[in-house]
């Protein structure tokens, strides 16, 4: 079973695409398209509070069709994160949870979850700390707190979660740790907690299945024009697992997005 994740910095950017970026974004939705994956999971959707429009609507359902949709839309912020998925198979159970995040976390649409009858399927964006670091207190007690929403879900049945992580977890998984120790996304703070996370019972699937791979990243810098060329990047998207689906665990993938900068889309495959 193949599950695709990808944050996508605007779905609207995507079905608009009136604009090289927005032509490679659309590009890339659409390969994921032809991938046929069980479950897509979308991070950064940037939707309103409205939800999706018409064109967006008619574009996913073109794209995907016979796919339940689910949406989850920042009421915090208008226009801003937001996540979405996907699934060929309808769910048991769709939640929309809130994690006792502090500040206006839990209105920003961060996390999706869907109920099989084997196991969850989940996906999450997580708030990014910011410049200066500013947002790195309430960055640590989202991550408590999601790490305690996942063990809830872990103990009724296996859970597969994807998306957008904010952080590189070791000095391997992105290009210039040196010069980034303080830098969002690679401090010992954020690190520790991915560390608490795994700890708790999960698998970084592309770490079980690549344990020493080095310059394999998902996120590359827009701001900086030779970051793609040069590999200078991030490993900070994840598909994530309980421990004990290690021994079905078959296949992860970055999915190639050419010159196209920011995230790529990752992909797993379970024998499930």
């Amino acid at each position: 079973m193949q599950f695709i994740s990808w944050n996508i910095d605007s779905i609207n950017a995507a079905v608009a695409h009136t604009s090289a970026r927005g032509e490679m974004t659309w590009q890339v939705l659409n390969d994921i398209a032809k991938q046929a994956p069980a479950v897509l999971a979308i991070q950064e959707t940037k939707a309103k509070v409205t939800g999706l429009t018409k064109k967006q609507e008619t574009a996913l359902t073109s794209l995907f069709p016979g796919y339940h949709r689910f949406i989850n839309v920042s009421t915090g912020r208008p226009g801003y994160s937001g996540t979405m998925m996907l699934s060929q198979v309808e769910p048991l159970a769709v939640t929309y949870p809130t994690i006792g995040a502090p500040g206006e976390m839990d209105l920003e649409g961060r996390i999706i979850t869907l109920e099989f009858e084997d196991f969850y399927v989940s996906t999450v964006y997580t708030p990014n700390s910011g410049s200066q670091l500013a947002r790195l207190t309430d960055r640590q007690a989202w991550d408590d707190a999601y790490r305690a929403y996942i063990q809830t879900l872990d103990a009724k049945k296996p859970v597969i979660f994807s998306g957008d992580f904010n952080v590189a977890h070791q000095p391997i998984d992105l290009k210039n740790p040196k010069t980034n120790h303080h830098s969002a996304g690679f401090t010992n703070e954020e690190r520790e907690k991915f560390t608490l996370l795994l700890d708790a019972g999960f698998i970084d699937t592309f770490r079980t299945l690549n344990p020493d791979a080095t310059d394999v990243y998902t996120w590359w810098a827009q701001l900086s024009k030779t970051s793609k060329i040069n590999n200078s990047g991030w490993r900070i998207d994840y598909y994530l697992a309980s421990e004990r689906l290690k021994p079905q665990l078959r296949q992860f993938k970055v999915l190639d997005t050419g010159l196209r900068q920011d995230h790529a889309p990752i992909m797993v495959d379970f024998d499930l």
